[in-house]
């Protein structure tokens, strides 16, 4: 398996002590948003993985959903994320 040079770092250790990767990011063609992978892009953007900009962009995602993203992991937790819990945390 070949690395892509990149120019952040490659792991991030996250609060919980478990490591994050850009091996760990959902694919770049992900349509079926559920809670597991937005979580992991959260992470990846907010521990510095990945630019917010490359997350943007990448995922093809608004700058209104990635912050709803990072607003609700922040303030309620992952459970947040989820679809089904959206009106519940509003």
């Amino acid at each position: 398996m070949y690395l892509k040079k990149s120019n952040g770092p490659r792991t991030v250790t996250l609060a919980d002590g478990s490591i994050l990767s850009h091996a760990d990011l959902p694919p770049p063609n992900t349509y079926r948003w559920v809670a597991s992978r937005k979580a992991v892009v959260v992470d990846a953007v907010v521990h510095q993985l990945i630019s917010r900009k490359e997350a943007l962009v990448r995922y093809d995602l608004s700058d209104e959903e990635l912050d709803a993203w990072i607003a609700a992991a922040i303030l309620h937790g992952r459970d947040a994320l989820k679809a089904t819990a959206a009106q519940r945390f509003r």
